[in-house]
């Protein structure tokens, strides 16, 4: 079945950097919206960036201007850079996809998600 696998998840300290993958397995990226979700604990989950099949992207504001969403098609992989950490940022972070023209803000747009990966972000 479809999977889609996060990792480059860790702690750090506010300030710093890291670099999220998503790997797909029995599914081509190259068609699909795919996203970046976040949450925090006792949070809701949040949308934090998109990338759609055309290579558009969106950024929520909070993370405007310090993280980036790309794709890779040839790896069948999402990434998230993420810079300028702060404590704030400290989530599981999901990756998300579903085959479509178009992108949505919404997780119940999508229809695959990946198990997460910890981001933890220290003073």
């Amino acid at each position: 079945q479809v999977q889609l696998v996060e990792s480059g998840g860790g702690s750090v300290q506010s300030g710093g950097s890291l670099r999220l993958s998503c790997a797909a397995s029995r599914y081509v990226i190259s068609s699909a919206c795919m996203g970046w979700f976040r949450q925090a604990p006792g949070k809701e989950r949040e949308g934090v960036a998109l990338i759609d099949r055309y290579g558009s992207t969106s950024h929520a504001d909070s993370v405007k201007g310090r993280f980036t969403i790309s794709r890779d098609n040839a790896k069948n992989t999402v990434y998230l850079q993420m810079n300028q950490l702060k404590p704030e940022d400290t989530a599981m972070y999901y990756c998300a996809a579903r085959s479509a023209s178009s992108c949505s803000w919404h997780d119940v747009f999508f229809n695959y998600w990946g198990q997460g990966t910890q981001v933890t972000v220290s003073t």
